[in-house]
């Protein structure tokens, strides 16, 4: 007979992590560092039985631990937040507290069985981190013109050109490095030739969208649409009919997306066609180009899968 697992909450943040596994002896909280999370490994290497721990995805704080966890062989599930304060709300548990949290992750491990959050590609991870990098200088720098078209003091707007430029190095050093990445792996290098066969996506695009989705070209229509949030979804009851909207799923894939869409509205035949028919059909702009977001990364998920079921 196999034992059942052992599910332990994690409730991670900044600085702490709050831990809970009914029936076994854990410490209460770890730090949040390397040096932190061997209590807590060490306390697993006891357990007899399968292991399986349960985290929320809490920005870049709970990487690090989610990472160890991978190292030292240990199955870990990291969960959308909104699911677990929807599990609570199902649950009647409104008190929120870390202590709290973390039963509350164990429970819904032992409840719902998540599937193990799948250790992740050093190389993919490296470009995710490269592409947001990126990502936030030109932020950055898109602030800093602001600035220096309303800036009249000739010393401000000095130290703002200065700026600009060293953001314009940074970023180009970036862009430079994404292909380096790119070009040195021959799976990542195939996929982004793949991509960029679709009018409208470019290298970048094509990049940032396979950091941002790692699963694109391994899942069905429903789910990557889902995975990304642009699975719209239905608000009816008795006789109401709302209007359908999207929400939830990875931001990160709807910004590389977006300005691939905005282009392909414009130049892809067959986008292009579509948006004009959603146009035409009283869509507004906002509602449209969802839309066409949603259909070009279905297609971009079917491209890939297409090639990667091909016999080589």
């Amino acid at each position: 007979m196999i034992a059942p697992s052992v599910y332990v909450g994690a409730d991670v943040s900044k600085d702490t992590i709050d831990l809970a596994c009914p029936g076994r002896t854990l410490p209460a909280s770890i730090r949040n560092t390397p040096a932190g999370f061997r209590p807590l490994l060490k306390s697993l290497a006891s357990v007899a039985t399968t292991v399986r721990v349960i985290c929320e995805a809490t920005g870049p704080y709970h990487k690090a631990f989610v990472a160890t966890l991978h190292e030292a062989g240990i199955s870990v599930s990291v969960l959308n937040p909104r699911l677990a304060r929807d599990f609570a709300r199902a649950r009647g548990r409104l008190a929120k507290t870390d202590a709290i949290d973390a039963r509350l992750l164990a429970d819904y491990g032992q409840t719902m069985q998540p599937a193990p959050t799948p250790r992740p590609d050093p190389q993919m991870t490296l470009l995710d981190d490269l592409v947001t990098r990126r990502a936030q200088l030109v932020e950055d720098r898109a602030k800093e013109r602001t600035r220096l078209q309303q800036a009249t003091r000739s010393e401000v707007r000095a130290s703002l050109r200065q700026h600009i430029r060293h953001l314009d190095g940074q970023i180009k050093g970036l862009l430079a490095r994404i292909a380096e990445l790119v070009e040195a792996s021959p799976s990542l290098k195939a996929k982004v030739q793949r991509l960029i066969t679709v009018e409208g996506v470019g290298a970048l695009t094509a990049s940032a969208l396979l950091a941002a989705l790692p699963e694109l070209g391994t899942l069905s229509k429903n789910q990557v649409a889902s995975l990304a949030g642009l699975a719209p979804f239905n608000r009816d009851s008795g006789a109401f009919r709302g209007t359908r909207s999207i929400r939830g799923g990875r931001m990160d894939v709807r910004c590389a997306l977006y300005m691939a869409a905005l282009t392909a509205s414009r130049f892809n035949p067959i986008l292009k066609a579509f948006y004009q028919r959603l146009k035409a059909a009283g869509k507004p702009h906002k509602v449209a180009l969802t839309a066409v977001m949603r259909k070009l990364l279905i297609y971009l998920n079917a491209l890939l899968k297409k090639h990667s079921m091909s016999p080589t």
